[in-house]
């Protein structure tokens, strides 16, 4: 059995030898890492199976990099450790995957037993993953091998043999219906129908007919009984997506529904069983509208007995090339075209994008370079949609007033200066000193906060870092 490797990374030494010594005296091999910079190398050269991670570092907040270290081969175990507690922060932590959030005045032999018990659910992990890869999960056309991709599916395996409601959220585009599916397919109803509501698209003077059916005569037109989406998902699984868009009338009656799984289709008189299992998904702020009465508390509490999160593209870019290929593939087969090769600047770009629209902006980019493209031998940025390469564009530009006061000295030449540089010198000067500037008042702006700096710039992590290891910022 190989000996747990941990990495502990803070930069108070004391806080660094106290648990070292503690992690090798349990058996485990323990390094350090004192800033943000050196943990994400550390991590590139070595697998490490469970990682301490400090709030408060020299070059930014620990917070930034936890969705880097957990998407490393490895995915190890993460553990926030810091010295003023932050219950907002806690939750951020917890939502996004890491095993707890500690305090540095805990006792050495609590903050012990969470790694032991952290390392211990590890070990048991990676043993039934092994044992499960007989029966694969099904995850047709979920794309992704990301920490935070990993965790979702894993979700998914563990609630797909209940029947417990399931509620999905996320941004417009990461995919929900594929996950509400991947449920179903996994699940012991895998036979029954899979019954597809859009909340969002029932006109609101038929959302009751549409769900719960009607008898004949119940109202001018219907001319014969009609059965419910309900009542179709018999057996089976109801997916409604977009559910914070029922009205309220409607939430009320089909709480009922729920509870008492009976539907009375509009002018019956009788209530027929319904045995369907129910999984709802959202891109709005649920416990926001509870809070301004536009949805019912109790069905809040319904419909989602398990939540799965799904991530923003923008936090699993390493899943945009698996993601590319896995499209490109399926359009250029459609088209009827040969496969090409990008130009290498194609795909960068891309991985740095933030995607607003998430997987659905992403095919339909895919989609366009592939229908641009089809009497070229290779796919240039130019093949991109005209409004993406505007946003990119505009993001590359940083807007900046710079006065002569603050140029340096030798700015100012003389005509007979032997040592007058050359323009592309002269513009270079300028630029660095601009960019330094810029980057100065951005990490002051944003505290130190690199996730705000990147979200601000517009610049991808790794390129911020980049910058801030050029001139020397930290």
């Amino acid at each position: 059995m190989n000996t747990p490797a941990i990495l502990i990374i803070d930069d108070d030494p004391d806080v660094t030898y106290t648990l070292s010594r503690a992690a090798r005296h349990l058996g485990y091999a323990a390094d350090s890492a004192a800033t943000i910079h050196d943990a994400l190398l550390k991590t590139t050269q070595k697998e490490f199976d469970a990682v301490f991670l400090d709030v408060q570092l020299p070059d930014g907040n620990g917070m930034d990099i936890l969705t880097d270290i957990m998407d490393q081969p490895a995915h190890p175990e993460l553990i926030i450790i810091t010295g003023n507690g932050d219950p907002d922060a806690a939750e951020t932590a917890i939502s996004n995957g890491a095993w707890d959030y500690v305090e540095k005045g805990d006792s050495i032999h609590t903050i012990m037993d969470t790694l032991s018990n952290a390392l211990e659910y590890r070990s048991d992990k990676l043993a039934s993953r092994r044992v499960r890869q007989v029966q694969a999960l099904r995850r047709e056309n979920i794309i992704g091998e990301s920490s935070a991709i990993t965790r979702c599916l894993e979700q998914i395996g563990k609630l797909a043999d209940s029947d417990m409601n399931v509620l999905l959220s996320g941004e417009t585009g990461t995919g929900k219906e594929l996950f509400a599916r991947a449920l179903h397919n996994n699940s012991a109803r895998n036979k029954g129908p899979f019954v597809v509501v859009d909340c969002a698209a029932l006109p609101e003077n038929l959302v009751e007919t549409i769900l719960f059916g009607h008898e004949k005569g119940t109202f001018t037109g219907a001319m014969q009984d009609k059965e419910g989406l309900i009542l179709q998902a018999n057996n089976g699984t109801l997916f409604l997506d977009e559910i914070g868009e029922l009205p309220l009338s409607t939430q009320k009656a089909f709480l009922r529904v729920l509870q008492e799984r009976t539907v009375r289709p509009l002018g019956s008189k009788k209530e027929i069983p319904c045995n369907f299992r129910l999984i709802s998904a959202t891109n709005r702020d649920l416990d926001a509208m509870q809070t301004e009465g536009t949805f019912r508390t109790d069905l809040a509490f319904r419909i989602c007995s398990a939540t799965i999160t799904l991530p923003p593209l923008r936090e699993r870019r390493q899943d945009i090339s698996l993601l590319i290929d896995h499209y490109m593939t399926l359009f250029f087969k459609k088209n009827k075209l040969s496969s090409k090769a990008f130009n290498p600047s194609v795909l960068t770009t891309l991985e740095d994008y933030d995607w607003p629209g998430n997987i659905r902006e992403l095919v339909n980019a895919v989609e366009f370079m592939v229908s641009t493209s089809r009497n070229e031998s290779r796919i240039f940025i130019k093949h991109l949609p005209p409004s993406l390469r505007a946003r990119l564009a505009k993001n590359r530009i940083t807007p900046q007033e710079c006065t002569k006061e603050e140029l340096p000295s030798n700015f100012s030449y003389e005509a007979n200066n032997d040592d007058l540089p050359t323009m592309q010198e002269h513009r270079n000067a300028v630029i660095e000193k601009a960019e330094h500037s810029y980057l100065t008042q951005l990490l002051n702006s944003t505290k130190g906060s690199i996730k705000q700096a990147v979200e601000l710039s517009g610049l991808s992590q790794s390129r911020l870092y980049a910058l801030l290891k050029k001139y020397h910022i930290k």
